[in-house]
């Protein structure tokens, strides 16, 4: 953590950003640090953090879970990897990595039964990779100049990156329809509120180019709504929404209808639908993946109490993207898994770090007028 004295009647720093604490713990994919500051009564302040346990415990590798908790290497080279993606046919994983300070994040596929590892993009901004259902494209989002976009690139490596979307606010493709003709997104709005609404975008290929037509709003109420994930008969959107105060996992029927059915019964968020089965996933919020088996009646989705799908904690610092990735089978996931040992693991969660009169040692380390 660094601090640097700030002009408030120039709105411009001053001098140079001094090391005020090296142990602070920071998602290494979103470079967020964990820590918050909250200012006395009496004007000295106090820090509270949460301290890093070691250098890798930004660091991940990939690993099958099954529903027993049972783990088996995928991808065992560590990095700072994000969001993984099966394809649909389960051969091949999409995820953005970092390759490091100042190197942004690009997308890879990894296949492992070939054991290659290949870069697809070179943006140094590239996120959240979706796969069409043919697996011949990955959406994904990216940022350029001042703009936010949606972009598409063909998974075999030959063609252009291909526009798809753009916009002031963020955007986040999710799921394609199964017939791969519609693509849904999450948007965040362009108003000062940075809050979230769900959009669909019609999509096509001539062969060679994915193309997309005018985006349409599907949701978009005063709440915060992200991750919509089209079911496998293209039929429902579930998605997650603070509506109610807390993150929950919803559904309405694809084109809406009006009718919302809730998943979720104690928080959740990131939901995946199985393609084996009628369940779906979602992550709690103490980390663990939950299932929930779901039934159709006519134009409404009944869903059952969701129960723990595997004992094995797969949350990470933030949560700021989804952990984990159901295979086309139903029966195992791709999971992110810190590379750091279990024990550092444990530390780095549970040790939380407090300052008190945290202004006064501000002051002597970065004096204002410096």
């Amino acid at each position: 953590m660094f601090a640097v004295p700030f002009d408030l009647d120039k709105l411009e720093t001053r001098g140079t950003a001094v090391p005020i604490l090296d142990d602070v713990a920071y998602n290494g994919s979103l470079g967020a640090g964990q820590f918050s500051f909250s200012p006395a009564p009496s004007g000295r302040g106090t820090l509270i953090y949460r301290k890093k346990a070691d250098a890798d415990a930004a660091m991940f590798t990939v690993a099958w879970l099954d529903n027993a908790g049972k783990t088996e290497p995928l991808l065992a080279k560590p990095a700072v990897y994000a969001r993984p993606s099966l394809s649909p046919d389960g051969q091949r994983l999409a995820l953005p990595v970092s390759g490091g300070a100042g190197s942004g994040r690009d997308i890879w596929v990894y296949e492992w039964k070939r054991d290659i590892m290949t870069r697809l993009t070179f943006t140094g901004n590239a996120l959240n990779p979706t796969w069409s259902p043919d697996s011949r494209y990955i959406a994904f989002e990216s940022q350029t100049a001042a703009e936010y976009g949606i972009f598409a690139i063909r998974t075999d490596g030959a063609g252009q990156l291909q526009p798809l979307t753009q916009s002031k606010g963020r955007q986040q493709p999710w799921s394609f329809t199964p017939d791969g003709k519609r693509l849904a997104f999450h948007e965040s709005a362009n108003d000062g509120t940075n809050v979230p609404d769900l959009w669909t975008v019609p999509v096509q290929s001539d062969g060679a180019v994915l193309r997309a037509g005018k985006p349409e709003v599907f949701l978009q109420t005063t709440a915060d709504e992200r991750h919509p994930s089209f079911s496998p008969d293209g039929r429902w959107i579930a998605y997650d929404s603070n509506e109610s105060g807390t993150y929950q996992v919803y559904v309405r029927a694809f084109p809406d209808k009006g009718g919302k059915w809730q998943v979720s019964n104690a928080g959740g968020a990131y939901p995946a639908w199985s393609r084996a089965g009628h369940e779906l996933f979602f992550e709690a919020p103490d980390g663990h993946i939950m299932a929930a088996a779901y039934t159709v009646k006519g134009d409404s989705l009944i869903s059952e109490k969701p129960r723990q799908w595997s004992p094995l904690v797969v949350g990470v610092e933030n949560n700021a993207y989804r952990v984990f990735d159901p295979a086309p089978d139903g029966k195992r996931m791709a999971v992110l898994m810190p590379a750091s040992s279990a024990n550092a693991e444990s530390e780095a969660r549970n040790h939380v770090g407090f300052l008190e009169n945290f202004l006064d040692e501000l002051r002597r380390k970065v004096p204002a007028g410096k």
